[in-house]
């Protein structure tokens, strides 16, 4: 069975990644270990926005660069990286423990993953590029394109959702259209991360993420 896995990156991040030793994750071992039997893995699309160094973290556009290279350089199946948009801007906010006062704060925004993998999802459904979608992310915004893929083109939808069960729980627009859902646990995680050394000592796994 055909598969194609649609990443929303910064998704799986928050949800599954931020704050964890797992940072440094094989896509393709990961999905290789995790579908089921049936299913023949044809490409990981990635969906993310280059980020702009924050002043509590300046590195960290070097740190995702590396990353995507060896999205792209260690994987043993086709990961291709679809880009959006990331941009910062300066805020007022409300504090919370006293909602009269406002602060300005820097705010981080990224813009057009979601909408990138609703049309790929969409359009390589169309194009039978797939007779199995796996969907990591739990953003409701994408609740059309998993019914276009489920209910018209009669597609089977898998739903990853980052984070553990007991950290996470799948939306309701999601869970819906999908056909199976699948929980992300650390176990998987932990056994899906690529050498800290990759493509013949070129790409070396960040220091702050040991």
């Amino acid at each position: 069975m055909k598969t194609v896995v649609y990443v929303d990156g910064f998704n799986l991040y928050y949800g599954a990644l931020k704050g964890t030793a797992f940072k440094w994750l094989d896509l393709c071992a990961y999905f290789r270990r995790t579908l089921p039997s049936e299913c023949r893995l044809v490409e990981v699309k990635y969906f993310t926005a280059r980020v702009s160094p924050l002043p509590n973290d300046p590195t960290a556009p070097q740190r995702q660069d590396v990353y995507l290279r060896a999205l792209q350089s260690g994987s043993d199946c086709q990961v291709t990286i679809v880009e959006g948009h990331f941009k910062t801007k300066i805020v007022q906010l409300p504090l919370a423990s006293d909602p009269k006062r406002f602060v300005k704060v820097i705010k981080p925004e990224e813009k057009g993953s979601d909408v990138n993998l609703a049309v790929d999802l969409v359009h390589d459904g169309w194009s039978s590029k797939f007779e199995c979608a796996v969907v990591v992310s739990n953003d409701a915004d994408l609740e059309r394109s998993l019914q276009i893929v489920k209910q018209q083109l009669r597609r089977k939808v898998f739903v990853y959702t980052p984070g553990s069960p007991q950290r996470r729980q799948t939306i309701a627009a999601l869970k819906r259209w999908s056909t199976k859902v699948f929980d992300m646990t650390d176990a998987d995680l932990a056994a899906s991360q690529f050498p800290d050394i990759v493509e013949a000592g070129r790409i070396f796994k960040p220091a702050g993420w040991k």
